[in-house]
């Protein structure tokens, strides 16, 4: 996992060719960007949405293998629980249509990163993590999850 923020995007620009594609849109992005899918490149796309950040996600912690996902608050702020997967059960096996699997915590607390006021996650297959959780209480965001095939 990699967690920054955007402004020092030139530092991860090396990482691959796609992953500076996807960060220069979110460095791009404002209130104004259009939700939906914004098919970047081949191998890059953005989902830009709109929620309500929650206490707890009845979903759990997924985890993807097809795609490395950067995930950035366009405006609000959410808390992000991750861990490795090693520390996780699966609930629900992988599904290669979804490009997920989704997971629960045992007995090891997640480390939780802050998105939004410019810092996004850079999150790989390994990275079990559970998005939209409220920071204080429930606020409404914009977010751009931008999805990097990997090679």
């Amino acid at each position: 996992m990699v967690y920054d923020k955007i402004t020092h995007l030139e530092t991860y620009a090396g990482l691959s060719e796609d992953i500076r594609t996807g960060l220069e849109f979110l460095r791009n992005a404002t209130p104004a960007t259009e939700n939906g899918v914004h098919e970047l490149s081949p191998n890059v796309k953005a989902i830009v949405s709109e929620y309500t950040t929650k206490p707890e996600n009845e979903n759990g912690y997924e985890a993807h293998r097809q795609y490395i996902d950067i995930q950035y608050l366009i405006s609000g702020s959410e808390k992000v629980a991750c861990l490795p997967l090693e520390y996780l059960k699966e609930t629900k096996p992988y599904d290669e249509k979804g490009d997920c699997a989704l997971y629960r915590e045992t007995s090891v607390r997640p480390q939780e990163v802050l998105l939004g006021n410019g810092y996004f996650a850079i999150l790989y297959p390994q990275d079990g993590h559970m998005p939209q959780l409220c920071a204080e209480q429930p606020l409404a965001v914009k977010k751009v999850v931008v999805k990097v095939k990997i090679a």
